[in-house]
């Protein structure tokens, strides 16, 4: 039986169910309606289970696997990494490439992730986060295929679509098929933001499309193929496994952090709203327990923003932005579920930041993809104001997407 979401306020439970469970003996199948009960009965299933659609692609050849801590098989038992299943069921693995914050997503973001060796399984690592972005030809001799299975969260500054990009421009390069084991979209529900333009490309934003882009790594690598955005034109050989009984509209939660900053679906939700503030002055909680679900400065006014925190090392931020310092902002824990770009907290933190002139660094232009957004935001303009321009663009991308979509 495949069990594959898992709500995160559930998700100890369950496990702690599973191996009471497992001490006793099953019973007309009680075992497993106990579970969909406490798991809700979700027919959603992700492209990694779906095992006997990929393993005959895989027998017999030399493999390549592009992953991190998200790529896992759901099971009974909770979840086993992919690269582990994949050694059992004697698949000739040869290398992992691992994207930003490493194989076992322990890396701070922006922290270079060296080569190596995996503790656990002896599979040399290539590292797609350090000297070289893209696969080397040398790094992918002897690979008959690579595998891409990484949870993606549907930003475009969240580098794992740019790291997708790579992937398949080396492939094509090197006449090697590129397989994905496609998985949802946490915030596939919408689609908003300015779209990059090309002289703001960079890791954190490679292509012309909006912020929120809501496509799944399967579609959005139809997409990059399709849009002719690889090196030269070329076009990637791409086999996708859909996610089953999944569509834009269906709520997803995350068992597995994606990245060491964003720890729950609140933060999952928020970050294509907050993730602005790391182009400014003002930190959006990493160094807290709370990141990407708070926002906060020392310099912004104290008589306006009551809230206060104060970032400290911690997992995944080994030296945050005002680390030690008491910052005045607001605590968005409880905000309900966005379907939008929210602008009014980056635009209110701007008007009352003590110096104007130091709030926006040069970072900020990368995520936006466009110096419009800050000269917009200087210029006094309204969020609504703001979001008007960018509807004639988003409604073309929209059409354009529209050709690449595997979900409703």
């Amino acid at each position: 039986m495949r069990f594959n979401v898992f709500k995160n306020t559930v998700l100890l439970f369950v496990l702690v169910l599973i191996s009471c469970a497992s001490k006793v003996k099953k019973e007309d199948g009680k075992h497993d309606e106990t579970l969909k009960q406490v798991l809700g009965d979700t027919s959603v299933i992700v492209g990694a289970n779906q095992t006997e659609a990929y393993l005959p692609l895989l027998k017999g050849k030399s493999v390549g696997i592009v992953a991190n801590q998200t790529s896992v098989i759901f099971n009974d038992k909770g979840y086993t990494h992919l690269v582990d299943s994949l050694l059992s069921e004697k698949v000739d693995i040869k290398k992992v490439f691992a994207p930003e914050h490493g194989f076992r997503g322990k890396a701070d973001a922006g922290e270079v992730v060296k080569d190596g060796v995996d503790t656990k399984t002896n599979l040399p690592i290539v590292s797609l986060y350090g000297s070289n972005k893209k696969p080397k030809l040398e790094q992918l001799t002897g690979v008959d295929v690579v595998v891409f299975d990484i949870q993606d969260v549907g930003a475009r500054f969240y580098t794992y679509i740019s790291t997708l990009h790579y992937v398949m421009e080396a492939c094509a390069e090197a006449n090697i098929p590129v397989l994905i084991l496609d998985r949802p979209n946490p915030n596939g529900h919408y689609i908003d933001g300015p779209i990059l333009e090309l002289e703001h490309k960079s890791f954190v934003g490679m292509h012309p499309i909006p912020v929120v882009h809501g496509m799944t790594i399967g579609e959005y690598a139809k997409m990059i193929n399709g849009e002719k955005w690889l090196k030269n034109g070329i076009t990637c050989e791409l086999k996708v496994i859909p996610v089953e009984h999944y569509t834009h509209n269906t709520k997803y939660s995350l068992p597995i952090k994606p990245s060491p900053n964003l720890p729950n679906d609140i933060a999952i939700n928020l970050y294509p709203s907050l993730c602005f503030f790391e182009g400014t002055n003002v930190s959006a909680g990493r160094g807290t327990e709370n990141q990407f679900q708070i926002f906060g400065s020392p310099f912004l006014y104290p008589e306006v923003y009551k809230y206060q925190f104060t970032p400290n090392p911690n997992e995944g931020a080994k030296y945050p932005k005002h680390q030690g310092k008491v910052c005045y902002g607001e605590d968005l824990t409880f905000i309900k579920n966005l379907d939008s770009i929210n602008l009014y907290w980056l635009i209110i933190a701007y008007n009352n930041t003590k110096d104007k002139t130091k709030f926006f660094n040069d970072f900020f232009t990368k995520l936006a993809g466009t110096t419009k957004l800050q000269q917009q935001i200087e210029s006094k303009l309204t969020g609504e104001e703001i979001k008007a321009t960018w509807q004639e663009d988003i409604e073309t991308f929209k059409k354009i997407r529209e050709k690449y979509l595997i979900y409703n």
